[in-house]
């Protein structure tokens, strides 16, 4: 299993934002994250920065850390502009980049252009035919597309990723439909549970609607021809009843439990004072530190 780290763009870069990207890597995580919003919840009033810029600049100080999104959604984003920044970012990173992508939902950012709020059948049509047109803009030099919602006129994506074929997506699913598009493209999965039982529900409750959720994506790559075997199983910590960051071993016990449920990477959301996120600095880095070693390696 592998640990890695979400870190919210609510810092300006010299004054503490920077340092955290930094540490992250010191910490010994295998990727850091963040959010790709235009704002978020109850942070919406607060400080809060581009997910793009922000992981370009931490490219540039960081050397072994792979860094992502964690995640993108079409809300306010366009596959051929999208893909213009995310090779541009793969190349600074030197190939570092893993792109966390999903449908979005109802909140800040589905307005924020002048819009009305797309349908939920709405978004997962448009996710549909956003990820496979992102999927080939990031392997081919050009590409033309007529589609429902969006189009491409010979847009040239040259050179392309330095991954190859092109840098991975892990791609956030629950429904059949998404589910669906992470057997077609994935090469992980995320999840963050069932979130009606974020507040009110229990531990044992959210384990089971993510077991749940994990053998409907089995029957989704079954479906494909594809076996499951070969996805990378994500949980995003932080929106489940669950508080693995309580201390060292309330983390190892909730990590041994998913790591039986098939999970090779969690994500701890590192900590941010005065909000749904703040933890201890000193419980979140002595589990980025001796988690792993006491639930038995990586």
């Amino acid at each position: 299993m592998r640990l890695s780290t979400v870190i919210l763009p609510v810092r300006r870069w010299h004054d503490g934002g920077r340092e955290q990207w930094v540490r992250a890597e010191r910490l010994g995580f295998h990727a850091a994250y963040t959010y790709d919003h235009l704002s978020w919840r109850s942070l919406r009033d607060r400080a809060w920065f581009g997910a793009i810029p922000t992981l370009t600049a931490a490219a540039g100080v960081t050397e072994r850390l792979r860094l992502g999104t964690m995640v993108t959604s079409p809300n306010f984003r366009h596959p051929v502009t999208l893909a213009k920044e995310l090779i541009t970012l793969d190349d600074v990173s030197g190939g570092r980049i893993t792109l966390g992508i999903g449908a979005g939902a109802a909140g800040y950012d589905a307005t924020a252009l002048g819009q009305e709020a797309w349908s939920p059948r709405e978004r997962a049509a448009r996710f549909e035919e956003f990820v496979p047109l992102l999927d080939r803009l990031l392997t081919e030099d050009a590409v033309s597309h007529d589609g429902t919602y969006y189009s491409a006129s010979e847009a040239r994506t040259i050179p392309g990723c330095v991954q190859r074929p092109r840098l991975p997506f892990a791609i956030a699913a629950a429904g059949p439909r998404a589910l669906g598009v992470v057997a077609r493209h994935g090469q992980a999965w995320v999840t963050i549970g069932d979130i009606k039982l974020w507040r009110t529900g229990t531990a044992e409750q959210s384990m089971e609607a993510i077991r749940e959720q994990s053998a409907r994506l089995d029957d989704a790559c079954a479906a494909e021809g594809r076996d499951p075997a070969g996805l990378e199983r994500i949980l995003l910590t932080g929106l489940t009843p669950d508080r693995p960051l309580a201390s060292l071993d309330a983390f190892v016990d909730f990590a041994g439990k998913y790591a039986a449920l098939g999970f090779t990477e969690i994500v701890l959301h590192a900590p941010v004072p005065d909000s749904m996120f703040d933890t201890s600095q000193e419980v979140f880095e002595r589990i980025a530190t001796e988690g792993l070693a006491q639930l038995g390696g990586n």
